[in-house]
């Protein structure tokens, strides 16, 4: 097999592996109180350290905000794939058990209806 090619399929180290889920979780982390300031917040659902798939929910508030979208696209996921340099994809969703009065009770974002 080529080296090249061998190099790049080879697999992450443990080492490597908890330093990536680390460095993510600090990352997460420092966004937190951002989002948290609105009345939502940023949970991290699950990591894939070698494939460098992320994915997050944003809670609270966050789930009617008008601009929740842009949040994951413009803010999250700039964030993480520019300071972790093995983020290939960051996939988010919105927890909508909250229903529209406790949302709105939560924090400034603008309720968008789901219907």
């Amino acid at each position: 097999m080529d080296k090249k090619l061998e190099d790049s399929t080879a697999a992450i180290s443990d080492e490597v592996r908890v330093d990536r889920r680390r460095d993510l979780e600090a990352l997460i982390e420092m966004m937190r109180p951002a989002v948290q300031s609105d009345g939502g917040d940023l949970v991290l659902v699950s990591a894939d350290v070698e494939s460098g798939v992320v994915e997050v929910m944003l809670q609270g508030s966050c789930s009617s905000c008008a601009i929740s979208a842009t949040t994951l696209k413009a803010g999250v996921e700039r964030i993480l794939k520019g300071r972790l340099s093995w983020v290939t994809e960051v996939k988010g969703d919105l927890d909508e058990s909250v229903d529209l009065e406790e949302s709105i009770s939560m924090g400034r974002g603008g309720y968008v209806p789901k219907y």
